[in-house]
């Protein structure tokens, strides 16, 4: 049976403190890494899947995929060099229910994470998740000082729709930024 696109009321309250499996593979260019699953992911299994998150359109309007993909289409990342992660694996119905030890000990793992796969990027999605997860209080959105290994660590702005400080143009733009350095 498919995942639903739409989860019920039901569905959404099971979906507290699931999982979702990461889009990953070695030697990606980017990898995007969210703060964690909302509840619509956690429902349906696909990352950035609640409707109003503007991840999909900034990563085709900043020229990342050929065309606006669904969440339901995520695994086509794959085959354009790009996967997606998340700092924290339990999904919530805000980011801010998540406590800081869980984005310490999130951004312990995704360090071992990105060791093994070896991405030429990693994109992390908010600024204040990334600043907590890696002890960098001064952090600012763009390309960090330190990477991990050989990777490239980038802040990019958080996609949600809570995300208020950034438009969907601001947001394409910053992920311009991070394709232009790419390519």
């Amino acid at each position: 049976m498919p995942t639903p696109l739409k989860p019920t009321a039901e569905q959404l309250l099971a979906a507290r403190d699931t999982t979702i499996p990461d889009v990953a593979a070695p030697g990606l260019r980017v990898l995007f890494c969210g703060i964690n699953p909302g509840l619509w992911s956690g429902a349906t299994g696909h990352h950035f899947a609640r409707p109003g998150n503007r991840f999909w359109p900034a990563l085709h309007r900043s020229g990342f995929t050929p065309r606006l993909l669904r969440p339901d289409e995520q695994e086509e990342l794959l085959g354009l060099g790009l996967g997606i992660t998340n700092v924290a694996p339990r999904a919530t119905a805000k980011a801010d229910e998540l406590t800081a030890d869980e984005l310490r000990e999130g951004g312990a793992a995704l360090t071992g994470r990105v060791l093994r796969l070896r991405p030429r990027v990693l994109a992390v999605l908010g600024i204040g998740a990334y600043r907590t997860a890696f002890g960098r209080r001064t952090a600012a959105v763009g390309r960090q000082e330190e990477g991990i290994g050989e990777t490239e660590v980038w802040v990019l702005p958080n996609p949600s729709g809570l995300n208020a400080h950034y438009t969907l143009d601001g947001l394409a733009e910053e992920f311009g930024r991070l394709r232009a350095a790419v390519e």
